[in-house]
């Protein structure tokens, strides 16, 4: 089994990346070969959006680590035979079956051995058993404030370190309100041997993506079930990137919470992965075996979109930023979510900024989007 570690990839993908439509300034930029037919188009962008957009393809180049791994249907990972005679039939019905019954599918109890450290680290062992024993316990970091009525989930971005976003986790301490940010699977401590990077929560072994994120959101909801039993009944999510596809569904799908707050926001697992600056290699893999409406079809139990279409979450509160000139979650995706979810809520909260997805976290858009989110779940979390 052959893991390419590509730099090549990474330089052709830097000259494909898909651009935001902006205005002002005409460039012409080369996408993705489809069919083996290499499209170009022409998009307008501003000087403000280029800058933003040479910023973000700097921050997306810092990581060499990515690598094009092998294609596999992973049905083994999901309950079924690895050699099945049509894997594509037992996904698509594995997919159907698992959104039909998502409140099951998604259901767990609380866990029997949960764990709080003297540096305020939680632990506890994952509803889901993957083949890795590192993946298969819990590490979350508590941040308690001095009242037990309010406290928010922290789920952080893809690839997050241990110590990333624990700025968050302070800011929600000193307003009062409690955080237990927790470590997405096959992340930092959870991390598969042999890996630099969570590939099994976003990769393409389509079956272990289904149950890494299956996995992602059971483990959320034990430590919403930990914050409960610590007298916290006030429960908040507050998700970055695939952060937050894991705690919107968590959110639609757990009555405990409240509300939820969202830094990027998209339709379907497929797209993005398919048209995504930062999952190009993940793409790279997947294209010669499945289309992109294959995909959307067999990674739609862990996408957003479908539990939106079903008016899930609809009484929820939930506050969604997210950047103009996103390069990772296109804004056109963004669109569409927002348009679903105003089908069952007229008025949802939304902040779009003029950065990407990256650029996020750099001033005046961390600090805009931080105190518009911590106002938003002070508010919504209040008595």
């Amino acid at each position: 089994m052959c893991h390419i570690r590509s730099p090549a990839l990474n330089e052709r993908a830097r000259r494909q990346c898909p651009m935001p439509n902006t205005h002002g300034f005409s460039s012409r930029f080369s996408l993705h070969a489809v069919n083996g037919k290499l499209l170009t188009v022409t998009f307008a962008m501003n000087w403000f959006a280029r800058r933003i957009h040479r910023y973000e393809q700097r921050r997306w180049k810092t990581d060499d680590n990515r690598l094009v791994r092998p294609f596999a249907w992973g049905l083994e990972h999901i309950g079924g035979p690895a050699e099945h005679p049509n894997p594509a039939d037992f996904l698509r019905e594995y997919a159907q079956r698992a959104i039909q019954n998502s409140q099951e599918w998604y259901g767990t109890s609380p866990a029997t051995d949960y764990r709080l450290d003297a540096e305020n680290v939680l632990t506890f062992t994952s509803s889901i058993e993957s083949p890795w024993p590192e993946n298969n316990t819990v590490h979350a970091q508590f941040f308690p404030a001095r009242t037990r009525g309010s406290a928010v989930l922290i789920l952080p971005n893809w690839n997050a370190k241990w110590h990333g976003q624990s700025g968050l986790g302070e800011w929600l301490q000193r307003i009062g309100i409690s955080a237990l940010k927790m470590s997405l699977p096959y992340h930092d401590r959870r991390m598969a041997p042999g890996h630099e990077r969570a590939d099994q929560l976003v990769g393409p072994n389509i079956g272990l993506t289904l149950q890494a994120n299956r996995q992602a959101v059971q483990d959320a909801r034990r430590c919403l079930r930990w914050l409960e039993q610590q007298g916290f009944s006030r429960l908040g999510i507050l998700g970055t990137s695939i952060g937050s596809s894991v705690g919107y569904i968590t959110l639609v799908h757990d009555p405990a919470v409240r509300a939820g707050g969202f830094f990027h926001v998209s339709t379907y697992f497929a797209d993005v992965v398919s048209q995504g600056m930062t999952t190009m290699h993940v793409w790279e893999s997947l294209r010669e075996h499945v289309t992109v409406d294959e995909l959307r079809e067999y990674w739609a139990p862990v996408s957003p979109m479908p539990y939106v279409e079903r008016g899930l979450g609809a009484g929820k509160n939930a506050f969604m930023v997210y950047g103009k000139y996103d390069p990772t979650f296109l804004p056109a995706l963004t669109e569409q979510m927002l348009a679903a979810l105003r089908r069952y809520n007229p008025h949802p909260r939304t902040l779009a900024l003029h950065c990407g997805h990256y650029s996020l976290e750099l001033p005046p858009f961390s600090h805009i989007a931080g105190y518009r989110m911590l106002t938003f779940l002070r508010s919504a979390l209040a008595q």
